[in-house]
């Protein structure tokens, strides 16, 4: 019997790795930590504006621009370089690390789908305990826009090497679960962030109360 699916990419940010650090780090130069969600929704929201419009948004000149722009200029360049290095920290959240290694053990090829630098990327991972696990990275930098652009999903099933209806996403955000089932790939949502997945959006294939309970979804698919 063949397995329907062959291939799993995650999302790196919020899905995989805790953002909180960025806000400690808010609160450590003087601004509030609830910045940190204002910000990290600007910066999305931004990026994506830049992709629609036609340009590559880079990851840093664009987090920093919002950052500015979310706290009111008020950040010296130094501040802002202090808060932006707290992504190179980011811990894994608990239930990251166990999904991985399921879908390692089934045999199943893993990516992520983020945005940034690749090698960036292998070392936020790295330091989180996660690379291992993960066989390949695919950034907007390398598809010259950002998700849920339908090119992004497509590159990454072409990147782990199956066609996109055996490829699965998973991601806390059901907007990306959303480009991903557009694309005509499958889609895992964990409610850990969202609580619930809107109207808005396609129904993703699978949901889990978190990652581990996702992946056992789509394994028994």
């Amino acid at each position: 019997m063949v397995r329907r699916v062959e291939a799993v990419v995650f999302d790196v940010l919020e899905t995989l790795l805790d953002l909180d650090q960025i806000g400690t780090r808010l609160e450590e130069v003087g601004q509030p930590s609830s910045a940190l969600g204002s910000f990290f929704m600007r910066f999305q929201r931004d990026a994506m504006a830049l992709s629609l419009a036609g340009d590559n948004a880079d990851f840093t000149r664009t987090a920093r621009q919002a950052l500015r722009t979310e706290t009111q200029q008020t950040m010296s360049d130094d501040d802002i370089d202090y808060v932006l290095d707290g992504f190179s920290a980011m811990p894994a959240f608990p239930d990251a690390a166990p999904a991985l290694r399921r879908l390692s053990e089934a045999g199943v090829t893993i990516g992520c789908l983020t945005v940034g630098d690749p090698e960036n990327t292998r070392s936020f991972l790295r330091k989180a305990g996660l690379d291992p696990h993960v066989a390949h990275v695919v950034t907007s930098d390398a598809v010259g826009v950002w998700k849920p652009a339908p090119e992004v999903y497509r590159y990454s099933a072409e990147t782990l090497g199956c066609s996109l209806e055996h490829m699965a996403l998973i991601a806390v955000h059901a907007w990306d679960c959303h480009g991903a089932k557009k694309a005509g790939a499958m889609a895992g949502w964990c409610s850990r962030l969202e609580g619930r997945p809107g109207e808005v959006f396609l129904p993703a294939d699978v949901t889990g109360r978190d990652l581990v309970e996702v992946v056992d979804e789509l394994l028994a698919l």
